[in-house]
């Protein structure tokens, strides 16, 4: 029997591109096949190694059968007369120094992706679109493997590499899945911890080493390698918690957002300042949260990025946690700990812009893949990153399977949308001529836009009781209205201007407060425009701009009562709330990634101090629905006076749907004895907190708790309170539970 005969029906020019290469569909020429030779049908088993000097098929129970050489360039064959399929084999390859490798063939095996999937991914509708692409453990035909899969619609080859192949890519090429650009293969043999990249051969001969997009881990920077995860072991705990978040209705509740870099919140200084790992992080944080009645803590992007600087804001693994603190199921834990102690868990997610790291999504098969090929629509330069090509179904597919995936897989309750202002606007950091017009000439990025909306009926829709938040700097209309009404769909908006205003207000010297009252008031015309976070996020207490402390004026004792004020300012204004980590402990110094928090504060007895009334705040913002049952609706709110601006003093109610809470806020250091606000209620009102107490750290001025109403007509009330306001202090009343 000669070799031609055993490559009979298979094109020579095939042969030669998988020789070299660049063979669409390997699986065509290798593995086995059904065949005939003179009349005689059976099976030709086919295997390819450029380096060996034989190869043998090896049959359980059975001699080694010797595969003959069909191309000087490595391929082998032989010919079983009366085999039939399906047939389980191996293959040995012999080389020149006398090893062999023995392996079961990848090309025995169909596909692992179906038409469907195929057809989803074109669509860009494929939601579970992870439990596809990417590297899963597998079972076919009772041999347990990974099966492969990745988007590369402009290569010549792709292929697997890793350990099992001596990262050689000529060894396990991918057949292309059609006209869909995804190549896969399964890999016999291989487990969970595999290391593994692709190696793409382009369109110009060229041979690029990519990281998986989908991959569910990867090593600890700087190495970059993908690892295969079996994204189905962790078992879970919290399933009070998942059953409970299905009936929430968030806008109605209390939210209060811890905001975290897990880098830097604590770490191990005694062990050379290591980061704390997610299991060890759990109970810590859980902890800590707690005490200071926070509901949700949200990370900073944990997806897997190359620098520490970036914050993770950088994203190379948008599948992968990233390995600084721990596995995948380390991070499980770390989610499941929180919901089993009442805590929410939120993720930046940055759909807005990747790393130009060459080894990840940039030019990802020779081509603009993932980004867009013109720099003037592909491209933050002030940032050094690459935009994502939203017009593209394949990428919107890989963003919105990746917001689902956290949600599904990682149990996450919500993710806050990085830089959504940059999504939205083409202009955005750029100049005249540095951008181009959408087709009707305009500066908003329609794709985008539609992006946006897609993600946000996604989550909605399939996920109740999750929600999003847009970071959103600008006054686009519609941020959190539903999509089918023209909104962008989101639940909740960083509100960028109450903070700009209120901090820009707070660091006034309080003698010319008066002349910028209107910047304290403002944030009321347009309160209930959007459904608004109110964030002192990570971004105030960097770069120069000092820690919230720091940012107020006068001396520690007036810095510390500002902020005392300020806090209590934000948690009885309409809106959640979210705070940076370390606010807590009023640290002078700002935050740095490099080093843990000022935890050494915790024993400076000031410091003690505040942070009762850190922790009675937040208490008193979880038990009083007044603070958070009608946040959505303008009947939540109500000034008694917002027109004080002479004396500083602003005073409001918050409205429940039975009871209200009465606010007053004194913003100089100026204690005002008798000051009069009309108030809904008759009878006395009880004093739930005073940030001036001396327990607080303050001068211990006020109103002992209690006082009665007189009836005395004020705003517009039959009656009124007569007060002692205390110097740079927020004062909040419950009346007694006769007033309704």
């Amino acid at each position: 029997m000669t070799q031609d005969s055993l490559l009979a029906e298979i094109p020579a020019e095939n042969v030669e591109k998988l020789v070299i290469g660049e063979l669409h569909d390997p699986h065509s020429i290798l593995g086995a096949h059904p065949h005939t030779v003179k009349d005689k049908t059976g099976i030709v088993v086919r295997a390819f190694h450029p380096e060996a000097i034989k190869a043998e098929v090896i049959i359980e129970g059975k001699e080694p059968l010797l595969m003959g050489k069909c191309h000087p360039g490595g391929l082998f064959a032989c010919f079983l007369v009366d085999q039939h399929m399906p047939f389980a084999y191996k293959v040995r390859f012999t080389f020149a120094d006398g090893n062999d490798w023995e392996s079961i063939a990848p090309y025995r095996f169909l596909p692992t992706l179906g038409d469907i999937d195929l057809y989803l991914v074109g669509e860009g509708a494929h939601h579970r679109l992870y439990e596809r692409l990417g590297a899963h453990l597998h079972e076919i035909d009772g041999v347990q493997g990974v099966s492969f899969a990745v988007w590369a619609p402009n290569a010549r080859r792709v292929s697997i590499i890793g350990d099992f192949n001596n990262w050689d890519g000529r060894l396990f090429p991918m057949r292309q899945m059609g006209a869909s650009g995804i190549w896969e293969i399964f890999v016999p043999g291989l487990g969970a911890g595999t290391l593994y990249k692709y190696e793409i051969k382009t369109a110009n001969g060229k041979i690029r080493i990519k990281t998986d997009p989908y991959a569910f881990a990867m090593e600890l920077r700087p190495k970059t390698a993908s690892v295969v995860w079996d994204i189905d072991a962790y078992q879970w705990n919290d399933d009070e918690w998942m059953t409970g978040r299905n009936k929430r209705s968030l806008r109605h509740e209390p939210m209060a957002i811890y905001e975290v870099h897990l880098g830097s919140w604590m770490r191990v200084t005694e062990e050379g300042n290591r980061w704390l790992t997610y299991r060890e992080l759990a109970p810590k944080l859980v902890e800590h949260a707690k005490k200071f009645g926070f509901t949700h803590v949200e990370l900073l992007p944990i997806a897997e990025h190359p620098f520490d600087a970036s914050w993770g804001y950088q994203v190379t693994g948008y599948y992968a946690p990233t390995s600084r603190f721990g596995s995948p199921d380390d991070f499980k834990y770390f989610v499941d700990t929180c919901h089993q102690h009442g805590i929410g868990v939120i993720l930046d997610w940055v759909p807005s812009h990747f790393p130009k790291d060459d080894y990840s999504l940039r030019q990802f098969d020779s081509t603009a893949l993932y980004e867009h090929r013109d720099p003037r629509e592909g491209e933050h330069a002030e940032w050094g990153t690459l935009v994502f090509n939203f017009g593209r179904h394949e990428v919107r597919n890989f963003l919105i399977a990746n917001a689902l995936f956290w949600l599904d897989e990682y149990h996450i309750d919500g993710l806050r949308v990085d830089a959504v202002a940059s999504i939205i606007y083409l202009d955005y950091g750029r100049r005249d001529g540095e951008w181009i017009p959408n087709r009707y000439g305009g500066n908003e990025n329609l794709e985008a836009i539609e992006f946006l909306r897609k993600l946000n009926e996604a989550v909605y829709g399939l996920f109740p009781g999750c929600f999003t938040m847009a970071e959103e700097s600008t006054a686009w209309s519609g941020v959190t209205s539903p999509a089918y009404l023209g909104g962008l769909g989101f639940g909740f908006k960083w509100d960028m201007g109450w903070m700009h205003d209120t901090l820009l207000y707070f660091s006034k010297d309080s003698v010319h407060r008066k002349y910028h009252h209107n910047d304290l008031t403002f944030s009321m015309m347009y309160a209930y425009s959007e459904n608004f976070v109110l964030p002192f996020s990570h971004d105030e207490v960097v770069h120069g701009k000092g820690s919230l402390f720091r940012k107020m004026p006068g001396d520690e004792w007036q810095k510390l009562a500002n902020l005392r004020l300020l806090l209590g300012y934000m948690y009885t204004h309409p809106g959640k709330k979210l705070l940076f980590m370390g606010t807590e402990l009023a640290p002078w110094d700002e935050w740095y990634h490099e080093k843990s928090l000022d935890w050494h504060l915790q024993s400076d007895p000031i410091r003690q101090a505040f942070q009762r009334f850190m922790a009675d705040l937040g208490r008193l913002y979880l038990e009083h629905p007044a603070l958070w049952e009608l946040d959505p609706v303008p009947e939540g709110f109500s000034w008694i006076d917002c027109n004080d601006a002479e004396s500083s003093v602003v005073s409001y109610i918050r409205h429940g749907k039975e009871k209200h809470l009465v606010c007053v806020l004194n913003l100089t250091p100026i204690p005002r004895p008798n000051y009069r606000i009309g108030v809904p209620g008759q009878g006395g009102y009880r004093e739930l907190i005073n940030s001036d107490s001396a327990y607080y750290g303050g001068s211990d001025m006020g109103n002992k708790g209690y006082i009665e109403a007189e009836q005395i007509q004020s705003h517009g009330f039959p009656q009124s309170l007569s007060l002692t306001l205390p110097p740079l202090s927020c004062l909040i009343f419950e009346p007694d539970e006769k007033i309704q």
